[in-house]
C-alpha cells in the first residue's frame, strides 16, 4: 500500500511562539502536525515565552516539550535571530500564538524580541510569514495593525474567529488546527480562504 505524500516534506518552519500563555497548549498538536507532514521545525521564543512560568505552563516543561519535539534547541535571543535573514535559514515563518503586542510591533517595524528579529530577519528574504493570531484587543486598538498586516507582502492569517463575542467582544484567536493549510497555501502564495470564521458552537 503507498503511504501518503508528505505535503511539508523539505520544508524548514521557524515556529515562533510569543505570550498568549493560555493557547500555547492548542499550538502543541500543530508543531505534531507539521512535523507529520514532514517539517522541520526551528522553535523561536518570544522573551516572554522564555521566561515567566504562568498557570497554563511552567518555563521548563514548555522548552522540554518543544525541544523534544522538534528535536532542536530554543532560539532565544536577538543576536541567535538574526542570522536567519542573511544565511536565509527558513522557507517559512510561523507565529503561533501571535499576541496583540507582537502584532503591533511587527505592524509598526519594532524589532525588540526574539521572536520580532525571527519575522523581520525572515521577511528580507521575502518568504512567507504566517500569523496564528490570539488576542483580547483585535477588534480594539490593534484592529488597525492587523489591517495594516493584511495588506504586507507575505503576510498570511490562519483563518480566525471572536472567541467569546458576548463576553470579549474585541477578542480574536487563530483556529489553530487549520496551521498546516495556512502554511501549505501561503506556501504557494495564497491566502487560504475563508480568513473570518463563524462563532464556535458549544
Amino acid at each position: 500500500m503507498d503511504l501518503p505524500l508528505k505535503r511539508l516534506r523539505g520544508v524548514k518552519i521557524g515556529l515562533v511562539i510569543t505570550g498568549s500563555h493560555c493557547t500555547v497548549g492548542e499550538v502543541i498538536p500543530e508543531i505534531k502536525h507539521l512535523i507529520d507532514e514532514g517539517a522541520e521545525i526551528i522553535p523561536i521564543f518570544s522573551y516572554t515565552t522564555d521566561t515567566q512560568d504562568n498557570r497554563f505552563y511552567q518555563v521548563k516543561d514548555l522548552k522540554k516539550t518543544i525541544t523534544d519535539l522538534t528535536g532542536h534547541d530554543i532560539i532565544n535571543s536577538i543576536v541567535d535571530a538574526e542570522p536567519i535573514g542573511p544565511q536565509k535559514l527558513l522557507d517559512i515563518v510561523v507565529v503561533a500564538p501571535a499576541t496583540g503586542n507582537t502584532i503591533a510591533k511587527m505592524a509598526n517595524g519594532i524589532t525588540d524580541t526574539p521572536a520580532l528579529m525571527a519575522i523581520k530577519a525572515h521577511l528580507r528574504n521575502q518568504r512567507p510569514v504566517v500569523i496564528a493570531i490570539s488576542t483580547n484587543d483585535a477588534l480594539g486598538v490593534n484592529a488597525r495593525n492587523i489591517g495594516m498586516l493584511l495588506n504586507m507582502k507575505n503576510i498570511y492569517f490562519v483563518p480566525f474567529r471572536q472567541d467569546n463575542p458576548y463576553e470579549k467582544a474585541n477578542s480574536v484567536v487563530a483556529c489553530m488546527n487549520l496551521i498546516t493549510d495556512t502554511v501549505i497555501h501561503a506556501l504557494q502564495g495564497r491566502q487560504i480562504q475563508p480568513l473570518l470564521l463563524g462563532p464556535m458552537v458549544s
